[in-house]
């Protein structure tokens, strides 16, 4: 079970522990002097390939960085204590809504990191269901399941609310977001029936012919932004970072080419994120501080 104190402990402790390793590293009196960003998110592959982007333009700027992996939960409670400084994997105006309106007197909402995403509930092309009432129909070829990803997600919460009020016949089976691909790369090679929950951007969408089932009575909402989000007081701490972070903004086609770079056998997201900002210095100087 997650512990914010220990969540807090670790973090504070981490961050004490390299501040003193820097002040005895004659090579990095830069980094020292501006500090450490840490950066929260969740496993999901948007989040990683962002998250890690985010990570090598502020280490680039003489920032050190420390990423934090969490539950959707766990990262909303370490921004509201202030033991994450930022995150860039908030998904408003719905899947995070929740999380947000209990922290938002705590953080501050920079805005939109990348704009064109979507939930919901996606079969293979070839499936003959096409809306989310469908399913019922299929109960039996689909073991009554919809697979999903780790249960404090925020779309798991929306898709419980659809299993509801679309009265199915199927339960949520919770996993991560690793499970939810593997469960579906094995229907499409048997070119068997699944529902899964995803989203958009995902690379999976570039991977297999996919699909969209309907939702005509709009549970999953419309299209929804990732944000930015700061913790109260960044702004002053770390000006430069904070800039950067404000500034930070991109395409889901930027964000796909990243998403599948890490998708290759024994891929390193660091080391992808840092290939991707080498190659791509015209996007990248847009988000550094003047």
């Amino acid at each position: 079970m997650f512990d914010i104190k220990t969540l807090s402990r670790g973090v504070r402790l981490s961050a004490i522990m390299m501040a003193a390793g820097t002040a005895v590293a004659t090579g990095q009196v830069q980094a020292e002097e501006k500090g450490t960003v840490t950066l929260a998110y969740v496993e999901w592959a948007s989040e990683v390939a962002s998250t890690n982007v985010v990570r090598a333009v502020l280490e680039d700027q003489g920032y050190d960085v420390e990423m934090s992996s969490l539950s959707a939960a766990a990262m909303w409670q370490a921004m509201s204590y202030g033991d994450a400084d930022a995150i860039v994997a908030a998904w408003l105006p719905t899947t995070h809504a929740d999380y947000y309106a209990r922290v938002e007197d705590k953080v501050e909402d920079l805005g939109t990191n990348l704009d064109g995403t979507k939930l919901g509930l996606v079969v293979p092309a070839y499936s003959d269901m096409d809306t989310i009432s469908d399913i019922d129909a299929n109960a039996e070829t689909l073991d009554g399941q919809i697979v999903g990803i780790d249960p404090g997600a925020g779309l798991m919460s929306l898709t419980e609310e659809v299993v509801d009020k679309y009265d199915l016949d199927a339960d949520l089976r919770s996993g991560s977001g690793a499970t939810m691909t593997a469960a579906l790369a094995s229907a499409l090679q048997n070119e068997e029936e699944i529902v899964v929950t995803s989203w958009t951007p995902h690379w999976m969408f570039a991977r297999w012919d996919l699909k969209y089932l309907e939702d005509p009575k709009g549970i999953y909402g419309g299209a929804e932004q990732i944000h930015t989000i700061a913790r109260n007081g960044l702004k002053e701490d770390l000006p430069g970072a904070y800039a950067i972070l404000d500034n930070f903004e991109w395409t889901p086609e930027q964000m796909g080419e990243v998403m599948l770079m890490n998708q290759k056998d024994d891929s390193d997201p660091y080391e992808n994120a840092k290939k991707w900002v080498a190659d791509n210095q015209d996007v990248v100087k847009q988000w550094l501080a003047e």
